[in-house]
């Protein structure tokens, strides 16, 4: 099977800060030929480094409905950047046969579990984040990455 996942995993500085998520697992993956890696708010049009993003309202799927928003830290609207993400994603499963992806876990974008709840203090709740409710809304499997680790490590 090949999966996309989250390119912070495989060891690109494509998170929020600059910085990435890397984990070995994820490497090899992607090194056997096995998982591309993708960045669904870069691709979006977002720069890296960014201001931290949450959505405001309930989850991605809010999101893709029209019924909520991803704002910065600092309130600036970025929910067309996260859409055009997700949508860049579904397109790259897409083109490449992918039936799953793994996602880094808490991600505005990325989460499939859990994703930071609005107020931006670092309290999660249950959600997914707009590229994981995209992709799962258009039958690709989403795997939360800490998830992925506990199985296959």
């Amino acid at each position: 099977m090949i999966y996309i996942i989250s390119a912070c995993l495989a060891g690109f500085n494509t998170r929020y800060d600059g910085e990435n998520s890397f984990h070995e697992v994820f490497e090899e993956l992607v090194r056997k030929g096995e998982a591309i890696p993708f960045c669904p708010e870069q691709a979006g049009g977002l720069p890296t480094p960014r201001m931290p993003s949450e959505i405001i309202g309930k989850d991605g799927f809010e999101v893709i409905e029209g019924k909520a928003r991803v704002l910065t830290r600092d309130g600036k609207d970025v929910t067309e950047k996260f859409l055009k993400g997700a949508r860049e994603a579904l397109k790259l499963a897409n083109l490449t046969g992918a039936e799953a992806a793994i996602l880094k876990s808490k991600s505005p974008s990325c989460g499939c579990k859990n994703i930071y709840d609005g107020n931006f203090c670092g309290v999660l709740k249950e959600g997914l984040g707009v590229t994981a409710a995209y992709l799962k809304s258009h039958g690709i499997q989403v795997i939360d990455s800490d998830d992925y680790l506990q199985r296959h490590h």
